[in-house]
């Protein structure tokens, strides 16, 4: 998502009147590691926001060449001239040493890992997060993601000062976002980026005026919280004894990663992991076996579940590309297997 932020711009050293506008800001460190965190910086870099120093994940290796690689929120700071620091362990006190050299007066954290004490109680003005959902609710690592899976039709995001519990922070400001029938994990990602960037820029200002008012957490409605862990492998495979709906909303929750797994098996027993990355619930009642393929072997490919059918849109076989399911069936034949339930 957002890749093209990061392509296409140029390097580019600090204007004069970004250097004049510098003058009313404090000095603000950012922290964050991935793609999103990326799409916020850049966005404070285009409002002529100043950045003192980023922190962000150390480079490590990726892909099938295990290339080393930089994490998307170096190589954004690195095109504009932002020092950086990628500290393996927050605690170390070469670290701080670094960190406090920049003299940190406002700390922004997005899309980054648990900051200690000794972090974020260092600026002056505070630390804030940018959370990717409605807080109190889909605390955690994996709000979007949630969201999506349990068939929310609102989320929105959050920005926060940093407390000792993890996104329980006095509330700065929420901004809702709907989520479109279509959305899926990518596409959500990018609403919550841009709204997100407006909401981390709003709260700069916000902070800076004194213009504050905190709201705590346990004042809001925590009777039922929803709850966002880290996207485990268990997480991502298919239940196709549950609704059409409610299997299609795990779908758009992993795409376009890690992908929902399923696994089919041959008439020889041979079994091969399948993902699916996007499908269309169809309710409709039926006297089929659950679960069991449909399929007229070219132009569609249903899944039989209680009370309806998934229709299959985009998957990809174990060791073979991701494929429209008109395509997937050319090299395909249904009936010769049987998917697991």
């Amino acid at each position: 998502m957002s890749w093209f932020i990061l392509k296409n711009i140029p390097p580019n050293k600090m204007t004069d009147p970004m250097r004049e506008k510098s003058a009313k800001y404090p000095s603000i460190v950012f922290f964050g590691t991935p793609d999103f965190a990326a799409g916020i910086l850049y966005y404070m870099i285009r409002k002529e926001i100043p950045v003192s120093g980023v922190v962000t994940a150390p480079d490590k290796p990726a892909g099938r060449g295990r290339k080393i690689l930089s994490p998307p929120v170096k190589t954004l700071a690195q095109q504009h001239e932002i020092p950086v620091l990628q500290p393996k362990n927050l605690k170390d006190p070469a670290f701080l040493s670094a960190l406090k050299q920049w003299n940190p007066e406002l700390q922004v954290v997005v899309a980054f890992r648990m900051l200690p004490e000794s972090v974020w109680a260092l600026p002056e003005l505070g630390t804030f997060n940018l959370h990717a959902s409605l807080l109190p609710q889909y605390r955690g690592a994996a709000p979007i993601q949630w969201a999506l899976i349990n068939g929310e039709t609102v989320t929105g995001v959050t920005t926060f000062f940093i407390s000792h519990e993890i996104d329980t922070g006095k509330i700065i400001f929420r901004k809702e976002v709907p989520i479109a029938p279509m959305d899926n994990a990518g596409t959500l990602t990018d609403k919550l980026m841009n709204k997100g960037a407006e909401l981390v820029t709003r709260t700069i200002e916000a902070i800076i005026t004194g213009n504050l008012e905190l709201t705590d957490q346990q004042t809001l409605d925590t009777d039922l919280l929803k709850k966002a862990p880290k996207i485990t492998r268990e997480d991502t495979i298919i239940n196709w004894n549950r609704r059409p709906t409610e299997i299609c909303n795990l779908i758009r929750g992993m795409s376009p990663s890690p992908g929902a797994t399923t696994s089919i098996v041959t008439a020889e027993g041979i079994i091969s992991r399948l993902k699916i990355y996007d499908a269309s619930p169809r309710v409709k009642n039926h006297n089929l076996p659950v679960p069991s393929l449909v399929s007229d072997g070219k132009t569609f490919l249903d899944v039989a579940v209680p009370t309806g059918y998934v229709h299959l849109l985009e998957l990809q076989l174990e060791g073979r590309k991701k494929l429209p399911v008109e395509e997937f069936l050319r090299g395909f034949r249904p009936e010769t297997v049987k998917i697991n339930g």
